[in-house]
C-alpha cells in the first residue's frame, strides 16, 4: 500500500513540476513576443495567442497543485501559490486588454520571476531512501 501511495505522490509531484515548467516557458514566450511588439505589428497576434496559452498553463498549475495535494497527501501550499499565479495572470490579461503597459510590463516581469522561483523550489519527486531501508 505504501508503494502505491508513493507512486501516486511521485506522479502528482512530477505533474506539478511539469505544469510549473510549462507556465514558466509560456511566460518567457510572452516576454519574447512583447519585445517583438516593439518592432513589428504582426507580433500582436502571436502575443495574444501566447496570452491564452499562459492563462491556460496557470489553470493547469492550479489543477496540478490540487492533484499533487489530494491523492498524494502533499502540502496544500502549492495550491495557494498556483491560485496566486492565476490571480496575477488574470490581472495581466485585463491590463493587456486595457492597454496599460506601465503596469502590464512590470507585472509580467514579476510573474516570470515568481514562476522561475516556483520551478526552482518545486519538489523533485524523488524517492528518498532511509539509511536502514533496502
Amino acid at each position: 500500500m505504501a508503494t502505491a501511495t508513493t507512486a501516486v505522490s511521485r506522479r502528482g509531484v512530477t505533474f506539478l513540476r511539469a505544469a510549473i515548467a510549462l507556465q514558466t516557458a509560456a511566460v518567457f514566450f510572452q516576454a519574447v513576443t512583447a519585445g517583438l511588439l516593439l518592432t513589428t505589428s504582426s507580433a500582436e497576434v502571436v502575443h495574444g495567442v501566447g496570452a491564452r496559452v499562459m492563462y491556460g498553463a496557470s489553470m493547469l498549475y492550479v489543477l496540478a497543485a490540487v492533484l499533487a495535494w489530494r491523492p498524494g497527501g502533499g502540502s496544500a501550499r502549492p495550491i495557494l501559490h498556483a491560485t496566486g499565479f492565476l490571480v496575477l495572470a488574470s490581472a495581466q490579461v485585463v491590463l493587456g486588454i486595457a492597454h496599460v503597459p506601465s503596469v502590464h510590463v512590470p507585472l509580467g516581469v514579476l510573474i516570470f520571476g515568481l514562476s522561475v522561483a516556483a520551478l526552482v523550489r518545486a519538489p523533485a519527486g524523488r524517492v528518498v531512501r532511509r539509511s536502514g531501508a533496502r
